[in-house]
Formats: structure tokens, sequence, C-alpha cells
């Protein structure tokens, strides 16, 4: 029997029951209680083809990449292969190679035919290269590109570096999806200055009307504890203390980073994984200063007694 029940939103406009089964034999949607056909002739979209593992997916797959804003056009052009291989995996002959040669060069001039286009490939490569330094996913390189795509569309790159451009957008790719990134370790990896990443998202932010939630020092504490070598306890006792303060407002007008890696601070000692100041305030990249400041504000407000 052929039939499967699916989880499906529709209703039996016949009787108002939500029982639907699909019967994948006929390409029929049918009504389990009064036996209505509510649709006929429907289309498998799926592939004609079954596979048992990942390596037959790929070898009878017949399509290419999906679609993607982090290259130029999108990744929907077609690529020459730089191996001198045929269909078939053999050597192709030197005649053949020439002429190969010939329609690759031509083909990566087709692929960047004008100014707006070479400034998208140019950029993409930079983003592209700023996020392998951070190890952002692939989702942030996306936003970012999507972000980048905008500010070209309204005109906004005139007169800016692309650079400082690229990495603002990442910026606020990284604050839009709360994958925080300070603008010092941007800055650390692009080859502009802080100052004028920092203007070009200013400019950017504003004129794309992108809002941009203030940062939460608990997005910082996972990726501080991981470099840390941290357990999950430490972690979950730093992110209480920091609800504790941001309820009672302590972390206003004090930055984000320093108030997490104080609240670790507080946590490791507290949990018997101990982690010096000066520790913390290398991962954290703030002074040891900052740290301590931090932590005595926390634990005179908080009533946190711990044995420094």
């Amino acid at each position: 029997m052929a039939e499967e029940k699916t989880k499906s939103e529709q209703v039996c406009p016949e009787c108002g029951s939500t029982k639907i089964v699909r019967d994948f034999d006929r390409g029929e949607l049918i009504c389990v209680t009064c036996g209505l056909v509510i649709k006929d002739k429907m289309y498998d979209r799926g592939p004609e083809w079954r596979a048992f593992d990942s390596e037959q997916r790929d070898k009878r797959g017949r399509v290419g990449a999906p679609m993607t804003y982090t290259i130029h056009d999108k990744g929907l052009s077609t690529i020459i292969d730089w191996r001198n291989k045929d269909v078939h995996g053999r050597d192709i002959s030197p005649t053949s190679r020439a002429q190969i040669y010939r329609l690759r060069k031509w083909q990566r001039r087709i692929r960047v035919s004008d100014a707006a286009e070479r400034n998208l490939a140019f950029a993409m490569a930079e983003l592209d290269r700023l996020s392998s330094h951070l190890s952002l996913p692939r989702s942030i390189r996306e936003a970012a590109a999507m972000i980048y795509r905008r500010a070209v569309e309204e005109n906004l790159i005139r007169g800016r570096s692309i650079e400082s451009v690229t990495a603002a957008c990442l910026y606020a790719a990284c604050r839009q999806r709360g994958v925080p990134r300070t603008l010092e370790e941007i800055a650390e990896h692009a080859r502009v200055d802080k100052k004028e990443i920092g203007r070009s998202y200013r400019f950017i932010v504003k004129e794309l009307n992108i809002r941009i939630n203030p940062t939460n020092p608990i997005d910082y504490i996972p990726r501080f504890a991981s470099e840390l070598g941290l357990s999950s306890t430490v972690q979950q006792r730093a992110i209480e203390i920091l609800e504790q303060a941001i309820h009672m407002g302590l972390t206003s007008g004090r930055g984000p980073m320093g108030v997490a890696a104080a609240a670790l601070y507080i946590a490791s000692i507290e949990k018997g994984e101990r982690r010096t100041q000066r520790d913390v305030s290398e991962v954290a990249k703030v002074t040891e200063v900052t740290v301590r400041n931090r932590y005595k504000e926390l634990q005179e407000k908080l009533d946190i007694s711990i044995d420094v």
C-alpha cells in the first residue's frame, strides 16, 4: 500500500477534518474521515533516484551548488574546471588543452564584465578572507554580503574604501545575528584601521535603517569560556551572574566584554576552576584593571563572597 500519513495544515472542505493522507502512487490528497479526494494529479518534485549514503547522493545529483550572495554573480555562472581532464577522467590532448586554456581566460573576463561586478567581486573576496580569519559561520557571511549589496544599490560605497565598508558590513551582521565580534577584532585582520571601520559602520546603519540592538555581555560567555577551557557549569553560573547584573542595571555604561570577563572570573573561582585575572583579560582583550574593577562591582552589588 503506497499511502502515507503526512502532517499537513490543510483542512478537508467537506467535513473539516485534518486527517489527510497522501497517496504517492496516484498523486492524490485524500481525507481519511469522509474519503474526499481533495487534490489529484500532484507532482512528485523529488529526484527519480534513491541514495543510501552521501557518496551516492553526490554521484547521482545533477545540480550545482545553491545560490549564494557571497559570490559576486551569486554562484549562477558556469565555471570551467582547472584540471585538464575530460568527463571520463582522461587527460585532454595537447591540442584541446590550448583551446581549453583560451576558454578559461575568456570565461574569467566574461564573469566580471563591468565596474559594479568588479567592485562586488573584490568585496566578496575580502569578506570571505575576513570571515575565515574570524572563524565566522556561513550565515554571517551571507548576511554581511546582503548588507553590502544593499549599500551598493543605494550608492553608499562612493567615496569610501571597499575594505572599510566590507568590514563594517561584517560587523553589522555579527551584531544582528548575536555572534559578537568587536571592532578591535575585525580591525586586527582588516586592511583599514578601527576608526575608519567605525565611521563606515555608523554611516551604513543609519542610511540603510538597520536596527542593531545593544551588545549583550551574555553573548560573549560561550566563546570566552571555550578559549579558557571552562566547563558548562561555569558558563551557566556566569550567565546567572550576568542576568542578575542586567536586571539590577549594573551593566549600563559598562563595556560588555569587561563585564562578561568579570562574571566568568567570579564563576571560575566559585566552581573550583580558577583562572587568573591575566588569563581572563587576555581572552577578553581588556586590561586586568578592567576585570578587577568590574568583578569588585559585581561582588559588592550582588553580595557575592569569593576567596580571591
